[in-house]
């Protein structure tokens, strides 16, 4: 396709106003205004001619192999220029889906060739992702401008590259490489200190100072002298993180403007920060020596793995959590947590990472959860609105932000109040920050693994 630029009709335009100037001032003169609108249409002609042809720019495109949602990556873009004398400035805009976040138009400038050498210009794009999933980029339109700017040819470039949208398993590692460098968590060896846990460790000559509740007399008496036993932390527990999929959890956690502008974390959804935790407390629990499972519920049960140990099985969880899809439907807690307890055949801890707004909506979640904890350890992990305190804080300028203060004041209550009905049930319950939850999360369960509550 061949069109003038915006140059190019502002030239050409100005030929009639022109003319109508000359024909006021000097009518014999009139003939001017042809030839003015006879050197612009050669202009054009000739911008036209030294604009090289679409055989002449070559392109192609490097995508990232995976994109971290939430975080920008790059795509690469090369154009080469084989044949010309002048100067190229292309324009670059890609068809793609509005999962993407990309740059609505790219300008490169690509120089001329020197003694027939083609040159190259690469360019780094800008891409990112508020959802999981996978897009795809359909074609690449370029827009060559000629030498002196005034028309353009565009040209068409299908591509058909799918890109796979995955957790931001970038932090989850960076914080689980922060949690490998502390030896004070696991250490590099098992710990078997004197006291600790419930699990039988061994047997030692009893010295002043220790327990002597953990004195074994039967032994001490075969061996005619005082054996102390010695106890660690049990290290095989069942560690289910059950992930709440419904449309609550598929909001982003700014509401539906997406947050404040400049913060894009509070653009993603409520899922992503929940899958986010997840994966490091999986992470922390299988370098721990746990056995680790996943459950993912909404109206059905959509993923169920059971538990497994050993950290070579951390890229199970991270596939398993990058197939989790955004639903729409309401979440079924007495088919999804029903369906959880049939399938676990001892005690476990279960990590279930859901939202609620009111003590109306909560109250079919609280029931179920209850039965579930009868049986199970349940830690019950939801996120903090971060609108509500802001809110709530605001000084109010009008009688409509007094409302909203208002009720925003009586849905944090109601939240304290459906946490404080889990907890009197026998819940471990953790509200936090989207930015603080994966750290807090991993505190409680190393809290509960040294209380050995499992």
């Amino acid at each position: 396709m061949i069109l003038p630029t915006t140059r190019g009709v502002a030239l050409i335009a100005a030929a009639p106003l022109l003319a109508l100037v000359i024909g006021v001032v000097a009518p014999k003169l009139w003939v001017l205004g042809l030839v003015y609108l006879a050197v612009g249409l050669a202009a054009l002609l000739l911008d036209l001619i030294s604009m090289p042809s679409a055989r002449a720019l070559v392109s192609a495109v490097h995508p990232p192999n995976l994109i971290y949602v939430g975080e920008p990556q790059r795509i690469v873009l090369d154009l080469t220029l084989t044949r010309g004398r002048f100067p190229v400035t292309v324009e670059a805009t890609f068809d793609h889906e509005s999962i993407l976040d990309l740059p609505p138009r790219i300008k490169v400038l690509c120089p001329a060739p020197t003694r027939d050498q083609p040159t190259t210009i690469r360019t780094e794009i800008p891409v990112r992702s508020r959802r999981r999933g996978t897009a795809r980029l359909g074609a690449v339109w370029l827009r060559r401008h000629g030498p002196y700017g005034l028309m353009r040819r565009q040209t068409r470039q299908p591509l058909d590259i799918k890109l796979r949208i995955v957790p931001n398993i970038r932090a989850v590692r960076m914080a689980a490489i922060a949690l490998s460098r502390q030896d004070s968590i696991f250490g590099i060896k098992d710990q078997r200190q004197l006291g600790d846990g419930s699990e039988f460790d061994a047997l030692r000559e009893y010295q002043p100072g220790f327990d002597r509740r953990g004195i074994d007399w039967k032994h001490s008496a075969r061996h005619r002298r005082l054996l102390s036993k010695e106890f660690r932390s049990e290290r095989n527990h069942q560690v289910v993180i059950a992930f709440d999929t419904g449309h609550l959890m598929r909001e982003p956690l700014g509401g539906s403007s997406g947050g404040r502008a400049g913060d894009p974390a509070r653009e993603l959804p409520r899922l992503d920060h929940a899958i986010n935790a997840g994966l490091l407390l999986g992470y922390a629990s299988l370098k721990g020596g746990d056995r680790v499972g996943l459950f993912a519920f909404d109206s059905r049960v959509r993923v169920y793995a059971q538990p497994l140990g050993g950290i070579d099985r951390f890229p199970r969880l991270q596939h398993l959590s990058a197939d989790l899809d955004y639903a729409a439907e309401e979440t079924n807690f007495t088919l999804g947590l029903a369906t959880l307890s049939q399938q676990l055949k001892r005690r476990s801890l279960i990590v279930l990472m859901t939202d609620f707004v009111d003590t109306v909506t909560a109250e079919l979640m609280v029931e179920n959860v209850a039965r579930l904890a009868a049986r199970h350890l349940v830690l019950f992990v939801t996120l903090q609105d971060p609108e509500l305190p802001e809110i709530i804080g605001t000084e109010p300028a009008s009688s409509s932000a007094i409302a909203r203060a208002i009720v925003a004041d009586g849905l944090r209550r109601e939240r304290l109040v459906v946490l404080e009905r889990l907890r009197r049930l026998g819940v471990q319950c953790l509200e936090a920050p989207y930015n603080r939850v994966g750290t807090d999360l991993i505190n409680r369960y190393l809290a509960i693994k040294q209380r050995e509550m499992i």
